[in-house]
């Protein structure tokens, strides 16, 4: 289903506000949660894949993965649901441009930003692949940027999707120009994958374009597992060399060859970002860690192509073609020739040797823990790391300068299996700064308020009726709490009133539709109307049914009112009793009987209504008094004072004629 129209109602929740973009499964848009009063980016899986098993299988595996990941570099899923035949995803609304959007407009970007979105990225991609989660599909397209540059990763849909994602024409899913070696080759995908094609994206920032392109996705995939990437410095003058070497050792071929993991291409980065902010940059690689300095120097100097290798030897389009389904690259075919009968004995004691050094190299070795406490944290995780230890980290308060090691787990000296992991507690530094109290600030104002006093941001929006829109609600911690610079403060920031549908109530009791109305938390107000209707019926409502509204809002109710004024029916030519019975029997009329000695226009009216006043069909209040006239016999009669014909009890509202 595509082309939605604005104000369009999916699932009886979510109103259509605009399209946001298109993918290869589905169309996104922004929509507004009217259950929730949120904005939410809404993605819906094209019609035509919604009977196919396998899309809606992926659909909802991104789904169901995304949702267990709540990082704050992370884009969150909401709610997934069926609407009109196929299913959607409600996820988080990001305010901002892709990364692809920033590059193509902004690029090449500058090193230090360029490390800060990265790393932010990476975090994402760490705290991803801690739960088993790997993305596969990292890229600039799926990274969402805001205007105060906070990036998130959206688009888990296919982790956790096996060796390789194949379309059923056998080309690679995603996008080639961001696919690691091993992916283009059907080999197995790991964590070191999505740091490969972090390096790609980091490579994109600093150069405005990508390592490898091609006229089709099987030459740039080709382009991936065969050649190296020209150093970033060749297409973007001025790129220190120390981040050089961080992302040419993100990119290498194989993923032994990459950072064990995101802690550890981190810490390069943040390494990096060190030697850059002191004015060291001309230090070029020796100023980052020992063994990226060691990796980084023949790929600076490379300028050939390398030797094959069993895991990357080059090849051809129709060989990498022919090797999907994914699986090993095929081995050479063997040589024929021929074999000398020693030669077999020969093959069957190198065999046992073979499986004897096998046995002895997969025994873990020992390693001895170095000594990191006292250090800076960053310094600390890549020694450990290049002794083939894992890393841990956890922050306390401390009078200690912030990010130094304070103690460590197993300590100094301890023999530990290699690959173990290491954990320490890192100074997070003294609690001496205050928190400004920014409450009723405009987010802007407010986010730059706590910038300048040291501290980091992160926005939530919350429904409130009292503090106007895009204003702040409060901060955790509070205002004038003591903390410490670069602690992450949370602002709330009023989305403005929690806004529902208004319930219908047309023709019910004004009692129905007050006891309605406020059980959704909406206030009455009634104007009446003269309405042949029952009296205190509803008539209109203003706003109409459906429409939505802040909560505590006031709905207008056009209330039924009986008429104030009525037509006075024709009683001449009735006798007084029935004259009387006609006007007072319904209680609109009081009627009066006037008696003159004038003889009527025809005898037989003698003793009858000859005239009224109001005449018949004239319109008066209720409660008017009607003047009867009776005519008489032609003998004289003494006149008789006006005389009031007794009738139903009516308040006494006469009104002149």
């Amino acid at each position: 289903m595509r082309g939605l129209a604005a104000g369009t109602m999916v699932d009886g929740r979510y109103r259509i506000v605009a399209l946001l973009g298109s993918g290869g499964m589905a169309d996104v848009y922004c929509a507004d949660d009217t259950q929730l009063g949120r904005r939410v980016a809404l993605k819906i899986l094209y019609g035509r894949f919604a009977e196919d098993d396998e899309f809606v299988e992926r659909f909802r595996r991104e789904a169901s993965h995304a949702a267990a990941l709540q990082h704050q570099n992370v884009v969150a899923v909401y709610d997934r649901g069926e609407w009109d035949g196929t299913s959607y995803i409600a996820m988080e609304y990001v305010d901002g441009r892709t990364l692809k959007q920033i590059v193509l407009s902004e690029g090449p970007i500058e090193p230090l930003r360029a490390i800060d979105i990265a790393q932010q990225i990476l975090r994402a991609a760490r705290f991803a692949h801690r739960r088993g989660v790997i993305h596969r599909d990292l890229k600039p397209h799926n990274v969402i940027v805001d205007e105060e540059d906070r990036a998130k990763v959206t688009d888990f849909g296919i982790a956790r999707a096996g060796a390789s994602d194949m379309t059923q024409t056998g080309s690679i899913m995603g996008t080639a120009q961001y696919l690691s070696p091993e992916q283009a080759q059907g080999r197995p995908v790991t964590p070191q994958s999505d740091l490969y094609s972090i390096g790609i994206v980091l490579y994109e920032m600093l150069t405005g374009q990508v390592p490898f392109n091609g006229d089709s996705p099987v030459s740039i995939a080709l382009k991936q597992v065969n050649e190296r990437p020209v150093p970033p410095s060749e297409l973007t003058p001025g790129i220190p060399p120390v981040l050089e070497a961080v992302v040419l050792r993100a990119l290498a071929k194989e993923p032994a060859d990459r950072y064990a993991d995101a802690d550890a291409f981190i810490a390069a980065l943040d390494d990096a970002k060190h030697t850059i902010e002191a004015g060291v940059a001309a230090a070029g690689v020796g100023a980052v860690s020992e063994d990226t300095a060691a990796f980084a120097a023949p790929l600076v100097a490379y300028d050939a192509p390398p030797p094959s290798t069993s895991h990357a030897r080059p090849m051809s389009e129709e060989l990498w073609a022919e090797s999907m389904p994914p699986g090993p690259l095929p081995p050479a075919p063997p040589r024929t020739r021929r074999r000398w009968p020693w030669l077999a004995l020969l093959g069957v004691l190198l065999a046992a040797a073979a499986v004897v050094a096998v046995v002895l190299l997969t025994q873990p070795s020992k390693v001895r823990v170095p000594g990191v406490v006292g250090r800076d944290a960053t310094r600390a995780s890549q020694v450990l790391h290049a002794d083939g230890l894992e890393v841990e980290t956890t922050s306390e308060q401390s009078d200690q300068p912030r990010n130094q090691v304070l103690s460590q787990d197993p300590p100094a000296g301890a023999s530990v299996d290699e690959g173990s992991t290491v954990v320490l507690t890192v100074s997070g530094g003294q609690a001496n700064v205050q928190v400004p109290d920014v409450t009723d600030f405009g987010r802007a104002a407010a986010a730059k308020a706590l910038r300048h006093r040291g501290f980091k941001v992160q926005t939530r929006y919350r429904a409130d009726d009292k503090v106007a829109k895009d204003h702040v609600i409060s901060t955790s911690p509070e205002g004038g709490t003591a903390s410490f610079a670069g602690f992450v403060v949370t602002m709330y920031v009023s989305s403005g009133p929690q806004v529902s549908p208004v319930p219908d109530v047309g023709d019910k009791t004004l009692d129905q539709a007050t006891a309605d109305l406020h059980a959704a938390n909406f206030q009455v107000k009634t104007v009446t109307k003269e309405s042949d209707q029952p009296e205190d019926t509803v008539l209109k409502q203003d706003p109409p049914a459906g429409a939505s509204r802040p909560e505590g809002s006031t709905i207008t109710l056009t209330i039924a009112a009986p008429p104030t004024k009525v037509a006075v029916p024709d009683v001449t030519g009735q006798t007084v009793a029935e004259a009387s019975a006609q006007l007072g029997s319904s209680g609109n009329f009081v009627p009066v009987v006037r008696q003159r000695c004038e003889p009527p226009p025809d005898p037989s009216q003698a003793g009858l209504v000859v005239r009224q006043t109001p005449q018949p069909d004239e319109k008066r209040s209720r409660g008017a008094t009607v003047f009867l006239v009776v005519g008489c016999d032609a003998t004289p009669t003494p006149t008789t004072p006006a005389t009031t014909v007794p009738t139903t009890p009516l308040p006494p509202t006469p009104t002149t004629p």
